[in-house]
């Protein structure tokens, strides 16, 4: 089967897992600027917009394909359940259901228990399991229709998967931010949850579409989407509505500044380049390798200079804080939570790299799968 459009529903889902992103980051500046609001602010909205757009492009997919005896991806399809669409489709309708599954719990949860300012919390979890589902859904459906297209509607749909990977690599990036601010810098779980969730989503995007810096686009993705937020999130007023008040808070508090993700990136896509014919356990355990160090050699001086007073300005964020965030805290003392020169932090690197290991092989067979897949 030959296409050559992108087809409207896959850019609806791109356009659900966007508004998701863009949600979830305006939902975290709203809690530490705000504070918990009403369930229906515009954040929250736009975060379960994404669960009805995705309901509404993968809903109707599914059932023209079932029930359309002329449905063109009636010879592309997976059955399940009596329905029969792509495999995508089915993986990110059940992603939209969790997400507004999420909604009423999460409002409980704060009604029960109060302002929840960490990340991972239950309706949290639930949220962001619907939400890399609609992600994952999305991809396979664009992974799908680029191994069915013609070379220039699979060039455009390869750079569509690489987007939506970005968007993956974003949202990741956001439950570990709990483990990647700037106290945890010098600690080597910092770089042991990078390790683990980051380098899947980067291998992943470079083996399916085969674009040479496939890796650093995704990463660049994330490092400009941060930055921007920096710029953009602080324009806009807000003054806390709970207390306790620890810091003066009058415009919306933006995310940290982005980990160099991007510098390792760029490294993966140099050494694959060269080593297209490698076994792929050699290959992961040298990425893992290149990945860590080249990670570390960068984030650590650069943790130096996010806790120095040079940094303290509106370019680099460190100027900003949760109103929450006690004046006695590492963060607001510019201090890291470990040195780094213990035999503890040495034993951690190197579960570090074991796990950074298995990972990035995972990462390369789902790549293949993904480059090869077309249901």
């Amino acid at each position: 089967m030959q296409l050559r459009a992108i087809p409207w529903y896959v850019w609806c889902a791109a356009a659900a897992v966007t508004s998701s992103l863009i949600g979830a980051h305006w939902d975290i500046s709203w809690h530490s600027s705000i504070g918990r609001d009403t369930f229906w602010t515009p954040a929250h909205m736009a975060i379960y917009l994404c669960g009805l757009l995705s309901g509404v492009a993968f809903g109707y997919l599914i059932l023209y394909t079932t029930f359309a005896a002329t449905a063109p991806l009636g010879p592309a399809s997976v059955h399940i359940w009596g329905f029969r669409a792509p495999l995508g489709a089915f993986i990110a309708s059940w992603g939209g259901i969790a997400m507004l599954t999420s909604a009423p719990f999460d409002n409980w949860w704060h009604d029960a228990y109060g302002l929840d300012v960490q990340i991972i919390s239950p309706p949290h979890i639930v949220l962001f399991i619907g939400t890399y589902a609609v992600i994952v859904g999305t991809l396979v459906l664009i992974a799908g229709h680029m191994n069915r297209s013609e070379d220039g509607s699979r060039r455009k749909a390869g750079w569509l998967f690489l987007y939506v990977s970005g968007v993956l690599l974003s949202t990741v990036m956001i439950m570990l931010e709990e483990y990647t601010n700037r106290p945890h810098l010098h600690s080597a779980i910092s770089y042991r949850m990078v390790g683990t969730l980051v380098p899947i989503v980067l291998v992943m995007a470079s083996r399916a579409t085969g674009f040479r810096f496939a890796a650093t686009f995704v990463a660049a993705f994330y490092t400009l989407l941060v930055i921007g937020l920096i710029q953009i999130l602080p324009l806009f007023p807000a003054q806390p509505k709970l207390g306790p008040v620890y810091q003066h808070v009058t415009h919306f508090v933006p995310p940290e500044f982005p980990v160099l993700i991007i510098v390792p990136a760029l490294a993966l896509d140099l050494l694959f380049a060269r080593a297209k014919d490698w076994n792929l356990w050699l290959l992961a355990i040298v990425s893992a390798t290149v990945f860590l160090a080249v990670l570390v050699a960068v984030e650590w001086p650069f943790a130096d200079f996010l806790m120095s007073p040079a940094s303290r300005n509106g370019f680099f964020g460190t100027i900003y804080h949760f109103y929450g965030q006690r004046p006695t805290s590492y963060e607001a003392r510019n201090l890291f939570y470990d040195s780094g020169r213990t035999a503890g932090f040495w034993a951690e690197m190197a579960l570090a790299l074991a796990i950074t290991t298995v990972m990035i092989r995972f990462g390369l067979s789902r790549g293949i799968w993904l480059h090869r897949i077309k249901r």
